[in-house]
């Protein structure tokens, strides 16, 4: 069984000058061409269709998504990882959504705000005790009243760039990229500018250990799941722990 072009623009939420343009450059082939010259797809191309669209959506281009398909022949062992990171996404999302539900009915309805139930999805807190543990109660104090006082818009700034990195690291990683490549090191002096930017922290401390700060975070990306999962899972977080220690190695 196959489809149109046109079937699996829609179906997509693409266009067919997209798929011809991904047939011209060899990312994607149709399983057979008609009579009439129309392009039509078989069940594998629109799997490989999908992955496609996937790794745009972590922000690859095109010639970066060529590098992945062509590197990454075992399909289900790829769809897999994406699978996990949309999970985790997916879960978080929903949290989010329902504690904005709930926000909504509360002022459409008697005013009583239930402070727990509305930032599901947005805590700050969950690692207080490690954060406390690793680097002691001052430097959580510090960073949890630096969030506090910050405004919504300056908050949702901060997420915003802490998830563009978040993204931009997944897309490295997944590019097969090496750690101390320029694209990768120039990856590790955002994100250690990032922390210098967070109170509390050695990185934000005069005569902090920044480089033991820097380097123990990657082993902990890789060692938490929670982490990991920020980066598309452990390979992912393997990639930005040896990133971070090499840029820490030669900067820091």
């Amino acid at each position: 069984m196959d489809w149109s072009i046109q079937e699996i623009a829609k179906m997509a939420g693409t266009t067919s000058r997209t798929l011809r343009h991904y047939d011209d450059i060899g990312l994607l082939k149709p399983s057979r061409t008609g009579h009439n010259g129309y392009r039509y797809y078989d069940g594998p191309a629109l799997v490989q269709l999908q992955r496609i669209l996937l790794l745009r959506e972590l922000g690859l281009g095109l010639p970066a998504i060529a590098e992945v398909l062509a590197r990454e022949t075992d399909t289900v062992k790829a769809l897999s990882s994406h699978l996990e990171w949309l999970s985790q996404e997916r879960d978080r999302l929903a949290r989010q959504m329902a504690s904005v539900q709930q926000t909504i009915k509360t002022l459409k309805g008697d005013g009583n705000y239930m402070a727990q139930d509305m930032f599901d999805g947005f805590d700050h807190t969950q690692y207080k005790d490690e954060v406390e543990e690793r680097w002691g109660k001052d430097a959580y104090a510090k960073s949890d009243s630096w969030w506090r006082g910050m405004s919504p818009e300056e908050k949702q700034d901060w997420k915003g760039r802490a998830g563009k990195l978040g993204s931009d690291w997944i897309a490295a990683a997944s590019a097969g990229i090496s750690p101390e490549s320029p694209e990768a090191q120039d990856l590790a002096q955002r994100h250690v500018e990032w922390l210098r930017g967070i109170p509390g922290t050695p990185s934000a401390t005069p005569g902090g250990d920044v480089k033991g700060y820097v380097i123990g975070l990657g082993e902990m990306y890789v060692a938490d799941p929670r982490f990991a999962a920020n980066y598309g899972g452990e390979a992912g977080a393997m990639f930005v722990r040896d990133a971070l220690r090499i840029y820490a190695e030669a900067n820091l």
